[in-house]
């Protein structure tokens, strides 16, 4: 088994930086992507950043790419989103995921870890 745990999410006003955590413990030996996914209540889940477990190939949702830096560092097992000029549309409650599949996973469903998640409150 899999456990994800994150932090790092609280309430910033608008142009605010914030940076969450994703600490990986168990059986981590198959994981070959991690992700951040996010949901507001009343709306479907986007997956804001990916990447894969050495820390390669990043990928970006449209409505962060600039703004939203993903990272892992190996040796603590950790996942990293750096979240700069954040806005009130980047409140959402953020999910650290992860897959075992070797390709990169195309959507939230894909993903066969998920932790407990941290809200993230941007104010105007």
């Amino acid at each position: 088994q899999v456990q994800l745990l994150e932090s790092g999410g609280g309430s910033v006003q608008a142009g605010g930086s914030l940076r969450l955590s994703c600490a990986v413990s168990g059986s981590s030996y198959n994981l070959h992507w991690m992700a951040w996914v996010r949901q507001d209540p009343g709306t479907e889940r986007e997956v804001v950043a990916s990447i894969s477990i050495g820390g390669a190939l990043p990928i970006y949702a449209d409505s962060v790419k600039g703004r939203f830096t993903i990272s892992r560092d190996n040796p603590k097992n950790t996942l990293y989103l750096q979240m700069n000029t954040l806005n009130p549309e980047d409140t959402a409650m953020y999910y650290c995921a992860a897959a075992t599949r070797l390709y990169r996973p195309r959507v939230a469903s894909d993903y066969d870890y998920w932790g407990q998640g941290t809200q993230v409150t941007v104010s105007s």
